[in-house]
C-alpha cells in the first residue's frame, strides 16, 4: 500500500509517496509553491494540483492523505488555529481537503509530523525501546511534537507538545500568544539575535554571534550564548520532568548548535528532578527537511 503525505508550508507544498510494503521506500516527491498571499482557496487549488500531478506521474490515486500543517485542527470545532499562514486560521481545512480530493484526510501539526517521522524513520530507529519520543523545533520559533508508542499525542485541545509557549523568563519579552517570556521569546533564533542587539547595540546574525563566541574576546557574544545554554537547560529539564521521554530529537536551525549537546546537556542536570542525573539521549535529526512530509505520510 502507498502512503501519501503532504507538507503544507508557508512558501512550498510538498507531496511524498512512500511504499509501505517495501520498507517505506520513497516512490516520488514533488513540490509546488504555496503562494499563500493569494488566499485560502488558492492554497486548496495548489494542493489539488500537486496531488493530481503526483497521481498522474505514478499512475495511481491516493486512498487517503496525511497532512503536516503549520498550525492545528481544533478537535472540537474542526477549524484551524495557531497557523503562521494566517489565512488558514478559522477554516475547516480537513473538511475542505476531503471535499476537493475525494478521499479521507488526517491532519497534524508539522512539529508532530517531524517527531513521528524521526521516531519511525530517523534517529528513533536506533532507539526502538523508546516508548516516548519528543521532537523539539528550535529555529525561527520554538515548537514540539509528542509521540507515544509510535502515535502522535495531539491532546485534548490539539496543542500536545507546544512547549514553546510556556513561560521561561519572568517579565521577559512579550509574545504574540499574549504572554511574556515564553520559551520562544528566549531561545529561538530571532530572540537570541534580539538579545545580542540589546546588550551590544549592534545587529548581528546568530551565525556571526556564534562565530564571535568561538573566537573569544566578544563579551556580548559570550553573554548571548551563555543565556542560550542556561535557558535551554531549564526548558528541556521541564520536558524531562513531565514526560521523561526515551529520546529527544532537536530540529530547526538553532538545534544545529553543537554546544546544546555538550554544555547544554550538562546544564539540564542543574534543573532536573533526578538528583542531577540525566541519561536521556538528545540527538540531531536524521531526516532533515524531509521529516515533515514523511511524517504526514505516516499519519
Amino acid at each position: 500500500m502507498k502512503l501519501w503525505g503532504v507538507d503544507l508550508g508557508g512558501t512550498k507544498i510538498e507531496c511524498a509517496v512512500l511504499d509501505s510494503d517495501n520498507n517505506l521506500e520513497v516512490v516520488l516527491r514533488k513540490r509546488l509553491p504555496t503562494e499563500s498571499a493569494k488566499g485560502y482557496e488558492h492554497i486548496l487549488s495548489q494542493i489539488k494540483k500537486l496531488v493530481d500531478l503526483v497521481a498522474e506521474e505514478i499512475g495511481e490515486v491516493p486512498q487517503k492523505v496525511g497532512f503536516a500543517t503549520p498550525g492545528v485542527l481544533e478537535p472540537e470545532s474542526q477549524l484551524m488555529k495557531n497557523c503562521n499562514t494566517t489565512c488558514l486560521n478559522g477554516m475547516p481545512l480537513a473538511k475542505d481537503l476531503e471535499k476537493i480530493l475525494g478521499v479521507p484526510v488526517k491532519l497534524a501539526n508539522d512539529a508532530n509530523c517531524f517527531a513521528l517521522a524521526e521516531a519511525l524513520m530517523g534517529s528513533g530507529k536506533d532507539f526502538p525501546e523508546a516508548e516516548v519520543v519528543f521532537g523539539v523545533i528550535m529555529g525561527t520559533g520554538v515548537g514540539g511534537g509528542l509521540v507515544v508508542h509510535n502515535k502522535i499525542i495531539g491532546g485534548h485541545h490539539g496543542i500536545g507538545g507546544e512547549w514553546g509557549h510556556n513561560i521561561l523568563e519572568e517579565n521577559g519579552e512579550p509574545c504574540y500568544c499574549g504572554k511574556s517570556g515564553c520559551v520562544e521569546q528566549v531561545i529561538s533564533g530571532p530572540a537570541l539575535e534580539r538579545y545580542y542587539e540589546q546588550v551590544s547595540g549592534e545587529k548581528q546574525s546568530l551565525k556571526t554571534i556564534l562565530q564571535q563566541y568561538q573566537e573569544g574576546g566578544n563579551e556580548f557574544a559570550r553573554a548571548t550564548v551563555e543565556r542560550l545554554i542556561e535557558f535551554y537547560g531549564k526548558a528541556i529539564s521541564t520536558l524531562i520532568n513531565v514526560l521523561d521521554p526515551g529520546l529527544i530529537v532537536i530540529g530547526g536551525g538553532v538545534g544545529n548548535i553543537d554546544l546544546l549537546y555538550t554544555e547544554g546537556y550538562e546544564k539540564i542536570k542543574k534543573y532536573i528532578f533526578n538528583k542531577g542525573i540525566v541519561t536521556t539521549p538528545i540527538l540531531k535529526p536524521k531526516l532533515g527537511d524531509s521529516a515533515g512530509v514523511f511524517g504526514a505520510a505516516l499519519l
